[in-house]
């Protein structure tokens, strides 16, 4: 079974950097659809960015286009989101979650991805 575990998150000036790491076990991620989303308090789950199984890179997002970036690391089966130049808008808990059917590809609805990690919070504030 595949397991994922958020971790990174914390309080960050605005401005500043972070990044998460989503780590995962049971399965290689290299064959599955990989997305972050985020949920800040009375919101709905959004997507953000997502890595397909081909490596391409899809941004749901506007708002973080040029500040945040997904990469993986196959050997590690680990996939990552830099986030810089903080705002405190995107204060949220973060996932990373994984598509499991095979070979699906990126979508930002958060039903379509059925293995999530357990969140991590992300603060932005000075």
């Amino acid at each position: 079974q595949l397991q994922l575990v958020d971790s990174g998150g914390g309080l960050v000036q605005p401005g500043g950097s972070l990044r998460l790491s989503c780590a995962a076990t049971g399965y290689t991620l290299n064959y599955y659809a990989i997305g972050w989303f985020r949920q800040a308090p009375g919101k709905e789950r959004e997507g953000i960015l997502c890595s397909s199984m081909s490596g391409s890179v899809v941004n749901f997002v506007d708002s973080v286009n040029g500040r945040f970036a997904i990469s993986r690391d196959n050997a590690k089966n680990t996939v990552y989101l830099q986030m810089n130049s903080l705002k405190p808008e995107d204060s949220a808990v973060y996932y990373c979650a994984a598509r499991t059917s095979l070979f699906r590809p990126c979508s930002p609805d958060p039903t379509d991805f059925d293995s999530w990690g357990q969140g991590t919070q992300v603060t932005v504030s000075s």
